[in-house]
């Protein structure tokens, strides 16, 4: 028998015959679980941890891979009964052979839970298999999490649970020794399973880094003319971005030929304002349209990296809404030639 904690038995009993013993031999009788030659301390302990970088930006969607070993000790025995027999001797030797087998996790499911908003876990539970003692998982437990773009640099806990059954007790039974093999013949085996649960925390990193929002879009735009678009980028990452140039990606409705501008050096909190000269289709529906940009820049360590894509919120206005100037240029001439030919019939009266 082997006692763990405070795990609460589940008192799931079968029968399993020993690989020695005909599948026709039958069960004693006598069977009794309460019949035990040893008390086991110990059981499974599951080690868990990230295999691989651990360090992420914000906006990142990764897959964590665990890797799961068995660290699980027998910490001691205890003898229950003496072999007074020769029958004794034997199942005494086979309960021993089961007893080892205390430490290992069956049917290790896995599950991993954030309980931070800017971390979401989008994997539900995931099924680790079995793992015999000092044995390590064949394959990695793979999770999936999402991280906001919106998440600030840190260190982040997620909680991964795992639970397992573990075997608890086992007994022996037989009373028919055959003294040519030394072995008895209806020997049987009853092993009594419990669920067992333990809990870790795992970390992940966000980066310190540069990130870009924009702050500010300025620029009137109109259905077949052109317009110069003002952009108000902000760094409000943590680190500096030097020598930064952003790119906007014109697609339809826009076309631009002057599709990059430069920023300079953003320490973190400081803005510059990028202007596009865009061009608008004819055809295009007045209403709201979001372009896509992306800011190259120097990292403090001297590499080119580039910004995830950051959204620039625009609007193509109605047509009638433009300032009447070819309208009101027109009614201009026409006074000014009305005004002219008056004074000239004036002039050609006198």
């Amino acid at each position: 028998m082997i006692k763990k904690g405070s795990i609460a038995a589940i008192a799931t009993v079968f029968m399993m015959l020993l690989a020695t013993v005909p599948v026709e031999a039958a069960i004693s009788e006598n069977f009794d679980l309460d019949d035990n030659y040893y008390t086991v301390y110990g059981g499974p302990q599951i080690e868990a941890s990230v295999i691989g970088d651990n360090e992420y930006s914000r906006g990142d969607t990764v897959t964590l891979n665990f890797g799961l070993v068995n660290k699980g000790v027998i910490s001691g025995f205890e003898s229950e009964k003496d072999a007074d027999t020769a029958v004794d001797t034997v199942l005494q030797q086979s309960e021993m052979k089961y007893e080892t087998q205390a430490v290992t996790a069956v049917g290790i499911l896995a599950t991993l839970e954030s309980d931070n908003p800017y971390i979401k876990v989008k994997s539900g539970p995931q099924q680790a298999g079995t793992l015999e003692q000092g044995k390590q998982g064949a394959s990695p437990t793979k999770f999936t999490i999402e991280i906001s773009k919106k998440t600030p640099a840190g260190t982040y806990p997620l909680n991964l649970n795992l639970s397992y059954k573990y075997q608890n007790n086992v007994q022996v039974s037989g009373d028919e020794y055959d003294t040519s093999t030394g072995m008895v013949t209806n020997q049987g085996v009853g092993i009594w399973y419990e669920n067992a649960t333990e809990n870790q925390t795992v970390f992940v990193q966000v980066k310190n880094e540069p990130y870009f929002e924009v702050t500010n879009v300025t620029g009137n735009l109109y259905p077949d003319e052109g317009g110069m678009l003002e952009v108000t980028y902000k760094n409000v990452g943590e680190e500096p971005a030097n020598d930064a140039t952003v790119r906007v990606s014109a697609s339809d409705p826009f076309s631009t030929t002057d599709d990059q501008a430069y920023l300079g050096n953003l320490k973190p909190g400081e803005s510059a304002v990028a202007v596009f000269d865009m061009d608008v289709d004819e055809t295009a529906t007045p209403k709201p349209y979001s372009l896509n940009s992306e800011v190259l820049y120097e990292d403090t360590e001297g590499h080119d990296q580039i910004s995830d894509s950051v959204k620039i919120n625009t609007e193509v206005l109605p047509a009638e809404k433009k300032l009447p100037g070819y309208q009101l240029g027109t009614g201009i001439i026409f006074m000014a030639l009305a005004a002219l030919f008056v004074v000239f019939r004036r002039t050609k009266q006198e």
